[in-house]
């Protein structure tokens, strides 16, 4: 007992000295330096995990993880431009469910039943089951792929909101994921019940009864999914903006002759009409000039009214404004011919022009072969001469403003020039930011 004692102290304590008998000498004697370490057992039978009660149960402490609670994106992580080209390709409800009929018929019984009514309800089963996934998977895809519009860019949830209409985009999303629900129950029901088929006539009737109501079911919500279609084709063909490219916005009131500067200046090609309204949504150009490629927008034009009476084409150029870092060619016309006084004209540019201060700004009258010696006065314009700065504008526009006209190519070459100069401008803005937010 003794000595099973000893060993069990040494075992406890391996810096002990060991102490042997030996065969020449009587007793026992030291032997310096000598250690004895645990052994090591190799066995798969060992227990080497921690275990603790969970909610009265043993679970594995490896496997009890702190509830970890989804983090919620901050404003500096919200997504940059570009979220509208990254949207799932979807298909047209009727292409949905075509294919997914075909590859559930596909679907064979399990090999080795040999019982004929087991053979068929296990059949059945495995079709409803196949035709529900096939159509809840790519249901499921545009849920979750298409991106929540609280995390987008401020400008392309404007075009969403502009574009779509307040809260229908995310209606649209809703009742598609809706939709996805309903399949799944019912396809989970008749497959059920025709897993419990007693006999092979029973078991047939329960799939074609629940292919039937499958097909009922999705076919009354496709309609959201060729609302989604239509969304999708409609923001991917929006403008892509490049953040870190100059870009130069024409802004002014309507059929002032914007698009056909930018046809002059750039590479975009927009619609030239002379009516309102020309300009149905933000059209894209680009300047190619000395290996750097600018970007040039052209927006619809603005009325003079607040902005609570503005219609949605009007608040889609003031949300460039005011989320895209642009350089602003304002575009002026005085000759009376695009259906906008000069006097309106006045009101609407002092209002962006002391909304949109801080951007880069260039004044432009176009159409300055048809300006009259005398200024043009509409019906609606006050006879009141008191407004010397009105006055000098129905004259000759906004003091330092360049004269224009794309017909008899009057200062165009010039306005290049100076757009140049200030893209370039508006670059060296955009480096020093990137380097201010790199710093904080």
């Amino acid at each position: 007992m003794s000595r099973a004692c000893s060993l069990f102290q040494l075992c406890q304590n391996p810096n002990r000295l060991l102490l042997r008998s030996s065969k020449f000498s009587k007793g026992p004697y030291l032997i310096p330096s000598a250690r004895i370490f645990p052994v090591l057992c190799l066995s798969k039978e060992i227990q080497t995990s921690a275990y603790e009660v969970v909610k009265g149960s043993y679970v594995p402490t490896a496997l009890v993880k702190p509830e970890s609670k989804p983090k919620d994106k901050s404003p500096e992580n919200l997504e940059g431009v570009g979220a509208f080209q990254k949207l799932p390709m979807v298909m047209p409800s009727v292409d949905i469910l075509y294919s997914a009929l075909r590859k559930a018929k596909r679907i064979s019984p399990t090999k080795g039943i040999a019982n004929i009514a087991k053979r068929e309800r296990n059949r059945g089963a495995k079709q409803l089951d196949a035709l529900m996934k096939e159509l809840a998977v790519p249901l499921r895809t545009y849920s979750e792929n298409f991106p929540n519009k609280k995390y987008l860019h401020p400008y392309e949830r404007s075009l969403i909101e502009l574009t779509l209409g307040d809260g229908n985009y995310e209606e649209v999303l809703g009742k598609v994921d809706s939709l996805r629900k309903k399949v799944v129950s019912v396809g989970k029901e008749h497959a059920s019940l025709c897993a419990k088929s007693l006999s092979k006539k029973e078991a047939e009737e329960r799939l074609t009864e629940g292919i039937k109501k499958v097909e009922e079911t999705f076919n009354r919500g496709g309609k959201h999914v060729d609302d989604l279609l239509h969304i999708a084709k409609t923001l991917r063909a929006m403008p892509v903006v490049d953040l870190e490219s100059p870009t130069l916005c024409l802004v002014g009131a309507p059929n002032v002759g914007k698009s056909s500067l930018v046809r002059i200046l750039s590479t975009g090609k927009p619609e030239v009409c002379n009516y309102p309204f020309t300009t149905r949504g933000i059209l894209m150009g680009h300047i190619i000039s000395n290996h750097q490629t600018f970007q040039v927008t052209d927006t619809p034009g603005l009325l003079k009214r607040c902005d609570e009476d503005r219609n949605n084409l009007e608040k889609l150029t003031l949300a460039v404004l005011s989320h895209l870092p642009t350089a602003i060619l304002y575009v002026h016309d005085l000759s009376g011919q695009c259906g906008t006084s000069p006097s309106d004209q006045f009101v609407i540019y002092k209002e962006i022009k002391e909304r949109f201060s801080e951007h880069l700004w260039l004044d432009v009258v176009s159409k300055c072969d048809l300006l009259q010696k005398s200024p043009v006065l509409f019906a609606t314009d006050k006879g009141d001469d008191s407004d010397l700065e009105l006055e000098r504008y129905r004259k000759l526009g906004p003091d330092g403003a360049l004269h224009v006209s794309v017909t008899n190519e009057v200062g165009l070459t010039e306005l290049k020039s100076i757009v140049h100069e200030m893209l370039n401008s508006q670059m060296t803005r955009i480096q020093v930011q990137e380097k201010l937010e790199v710093l904080t």
